[in-house]
């Protein structure tokens, strides 16, 4: 269990993001002996940096937050202070300015006892899940004095109807489920809420190697495609790209549900054309030479949602201390994610069998952005997948659109309240605010999808502006 992100956050020669080139105490070479073996002595002292009790990891955590935050979370300029002017002097400082022990006092108080410390959180193996997933490794679980069982599941089905029996406490899911599941869409009814978004982007369409000379997508007529699921952004953004090329998502082509780890062999035994699917499967798609990334999710809507973090809302009422707890710990484990310094350790934190089961040099090409692309060239984006979980109700308004268009739910749809009833943003605000975070003001804003811009506030009028749909 790694608890290196919460070293002392006053001192200088420790990082707190420990990037593959770290030369810090923690990571530096130095603590090992000339015979190859660590150096006790020296690894005792640096054991001694991080706290081991739960009361002194939230403060530890509460303590490292408002730090990282004075410094805009530049861990250059905050070793170069600490450095420069000393751990003492410069908590010292900061302790004259900003009420360090009444905010620990407060952060305790909001949160009170928790009434249940050990949970159960699903999660499907894909990058996606991220933050859920390295959160258990790297320790952001037991810093809030949760014992958490990360449970890998086969797909989507398996991991709604997890949550709906109550076998899980809280789950990894794709941002249109907990909408879907709170309106009865494809499950029984039961109100959802979805606190966090975990990723944004990430997604790509791969294609057989055999369509390498099918690359516009009128020429897609009569393919078979897979999806992860019906409720997810990867059916709904394969069927708006479609549409957009003049193709009925639902006469033209075939759209199939495939659990993401299925993908690639349907692909290799020539069940499928091409996939819209999470990661690490269209980079697998690639390493195996069965694939060629056609087309990054971002370059039909950059900044689109993909999956999330979620529990029932009996949950969260129920437990309200252990809900806040959680969602800090997500919370904070996805800024961590964001950080383009943490993707090759978080790659190798996810990588065994226990989470994702996959090469670390597939999922580094997925999270650093450096990639190949199955044709013979080496790409290199950075914003191929990120990590953001502020829930835009505006998201969660056009998810519903696309719901409603395809023919998923219909009648009369209150978009907003539906979102807002689900999309707690006012709870991902304020705890972002509290963890040193900056959070958005706003819960609502325009995106644009292939050029086209969505006003949240017409729903009806974006729907009707298709000459495809449903209905």
């Amino acid at each position: 269990m790694s608890f290196k992100s919460l070293g002392n956050p006053f001192d200088g020669d420790i990082s707190l993001v420990h990037a593959k080139d770290c030369n810090c105490h923690t990571c530096s070479p130095q603590r090992v002996s000339v015979a190859g073996t660590p150096n006790p002595l020296q690894t005792r002292e640096t054991d001694q940096q991080v706290p081991h009790e739960s009361e002194a990891l939230l403060d530890r955590a509460i303590e490292s937050a408002v730090v990282r935050s004075v410094f805009g979370h530049n861990e250059h300029s905050r070793r170069s202070f600490m450095k420069l002017l000393g751990g003492g002097a410069a908590a010292a400082l900061l302790a004259s300015v900003f009420p360090l022990e009444q905010a620990k006092a407060a952060v305790k108080e909001s949160m009170g006892k928790l009434e249940k410390t050990k949970l159960s959180i699903g999660f499907v193996p894909i990058t996606c899940a991220t933050p859920i997933i390295m959160a258990h490794p790297l320790g952001f679980y037991q810093r809030y004095g949760l014992d958490v069982e990360v449970i890998k599941t086969a797909g989507w089905a398996v991991a709604r109807d997890k949550s709906l029996s109550r076998e899980y406490d809280a789950s990894h899911m794709l941002t249109p489920m907990p909408l879907a599941m709170t309106m009865g869409a494809g499950s029984t009814a039961e109100h959802f809420v979805m606190p966090a978004v975990e990723n944004i982007n990430g997604q790509a369409i791969v294609l057989h190697m055999d369509h390498q000379d099918k690359r516009d997508p009128k020429q897609w007529k009569g393919f078979r495609f897979g999806v992860p699921f019906e409720y997810s952004m990867h059916n709904f953004l394969l069927r708006y790209l479609l549409a957009e090329h003049g193709l009925d998502p639902d006469r033209d082509v075939q759209i199939r549900v495939v659990p993401p780890p299925d993908m690639v062999a349907n692909l290799r035994a020539g069940n499928l054309d091409g996939f819209l699917s999470p990661d690490p499967f269209n980079q697998r798609a690639v390493w195996e030479r069965v694939g060629f990334i056609h087309m990054l999710t971002k370059d039909i809507w950059d900044g689109h949602p993909c999956c999330a973090f979620a529990c029932s809302q009996r949950f969260a009422q129920e437990n309200p201390n252990t809900y806040g707890a959680l969602l800090r710990a997500i919370i904070d484990a996805t800024q961590y994610s964001q950080k383009a310094e943490n993707r090759v350790e978080i790659a190798e934190a996810i990588a065994p069998r226990a989470y994702l089961n996959q090469p670390v040099p597939v999922i580094q090409q997925v999270l650093t952005g450096r990639y190949a692309d199955g044709l013979g060239n080496v790409q290199n984006d950075p914003a191929r997948i990120d990590f953001d979980p502020f829930p835009w109700h505006s998201m969660g308004v056009w998810i519903l659109t696309q719901m409603k268009r395809w023919g998923y739910v219909s009648g009369d749809i209150d978009y907003q309240d539906i979102a807002e009833k689900v999309y707690l943003a006012s709870d991902t605000r304020k705890i972002m605010e509290e963890l040193g975070y900056p959070a958005p003001e706003s819960t609502y804003k325009t995106h644009t999808i292939m050029g086209k811009t969505f006003d949240y506030r017409d729903p009806e009028g974006y729907i009707n502006s298709f000459a495809i749909r449903r209905g």
